[in-house]
């Protein structure tokens, strides 16, 4: 932690280059953090979620640092998404679709060896059509529904579809895999039905693997793991389980730029709807960053920013563009235009901000917007 403080200290007090903020991500942090991860679920194997531009951070950079740390299975969500990575990785990175495919990218997926998982027979018969066309048989990952009736295989599908695998010749299936949908709970009744599900479905498909755990369901067991985990937000250094302790590297810290500041009297309305009204003399700094940065709206009169370690809170609605904190209790002077506050860092940790926006982690991060400058380290 004081090696990862250090190093960002460094960053944040370099001089500015103009951008409205700052997203530094640590990739030896990422780096660390899949070492973990993978040595949790070993002699199993661990995938690396990269998702969402790799919820944010930038799905080239970031997967190049795991394929570094030895991993080798990427999970995306949307077919675009396995497009715009595929020549950003070496030809030995897997990357699979967890939607699978839409009708009409199934001749793209082959020709770049992009492997769909399978949710529908609609989709298993549309991928052996192309197996069929292309005269080969194509890589495919199956999804079953254990219980969070979202995608995947439910159980009245399943004698149907030993069925077809049975007679079709076009489909190479490498593995199957189920998705948990109360993991970060432990004591939750579902992960215990959704192991049996899987128990289940691993009987009926013997000759398959299993992918099961995610973040949270790496710290389940050994039971939850299957031959290759799928961890995501852990890899980030998101905290994997509610109220414990983080046992992942922290990995992003973001600054925001001072515009503006200002003093304003007793009475002063502050921002859209006079939603904030000064009780007295305050010192006020506007800040560079707003909603469509993805610094919530719900953070308004909740969140706050930190500089040198002193709390500085949001008052008034936070805007698109910009948002106001009181800093009343820095010495007089001590911001200007281009100065630097810490939204995400070592005073205040992802968590905390998502909390602060009564909202989780995962939609935090990933909605953190294009308009700050990215810094890799």
């Amino acid at each position: 932690m004081d090696d990862f403080n250090s190093k960002f200290s460094l960053l944040a007090s370099a001089e500015p280059t103009g951008a409205c903020g700052y997203l530094t991500v640590d990739l030896s942090a990422l780096r660390r953090n899949y070492a973990k991860m993978a040595s949790l679920v070993a002699p199993g194997s661990a995938a690396a979620v990269v998702k969402a531009d790799a919820y944010g951070l930038g799905a080239g950079p970031v997967s190049n640092a795991f394929y570094d740390a030895g991993c080798r299975h990427f999970f995306v969500a949307q077919f675009q998404e396995a497009m715009a990575l595929r020549p950003q990785l070496a030809d030995d990175g897997q990357i699979f679709v967890l939607n699978g495919l839409q009708p009409g990218n199934e001749e793209l997926a082959a020709i770049h060896h992009i492997v769909p998982v399978l949710n529908s027979f609609d989709q298993v018969r549309r991928w052996s059509q192309m197996a069929g066309k292309l005269r080969t048989r194509l890589p495919a990952v199956l999804q079953f529904d254990s219980g969070m009736s979202r995608l995947g295989f439910p159980p009245e599908d399943r004698r149907e579809l030993r069925s077809l695998l049975q007679s079709d010749q076009g489909l190479d299936i490498l593995f199957m895999m189920s998705h948990l949908a109360s993991a970060d709970e432990p004591e939750h009744a579902q992960n215990a039905d959704q192991l049996a599900a899987v128990k289940s479905i691993c009987q009926e498909f013997p000759d398959l693997r299993i992918s099961f755990a995610n973040s949270a369901g790496v710290f389940l067991g050994d039971n939850y793991h299957g031959f290759l985990a799928r961890p995501g937000l852990a890899l980030y250094g998101g905290a994997p389980v509610g109220g414990a302790a983080n046992p992942m590297q922290p990995v992003i810290r973001l600054d925001i730029s001072v515009i503006q500041t200002r003093t304003v009297n007793a009475g002063a309305r502050v921002g859209y709807g006079a939603a904030y009204v000064a009780s007295g003399e305050r010192r006020l700094a506007t800040l560079a960053a707003g909603y469509a940065d993805g610094l919530l709206r719900s953070l308004s009169d909740r969140g706050a920013v930190f500089y040198q370690g002193v709390r500085l809170p949001i008052v008034g609605r936070v805007s698109m563009d910009s948002m106001t904190v009181d800093v009343t209790d820095l010495p007089d002077n001590t911001l200007s235009l281009g100065s630097l506050v810490e939204m995400i860092g070592p005073h205040q940790t992802l968590e905390d901000v998502a909390a602060a926006a009564g909202t989780i982690a995962y939609e935090l991060l990933t909605s953190l917007g294009q308009r700050y400058h990215r810094r890799y380290i």
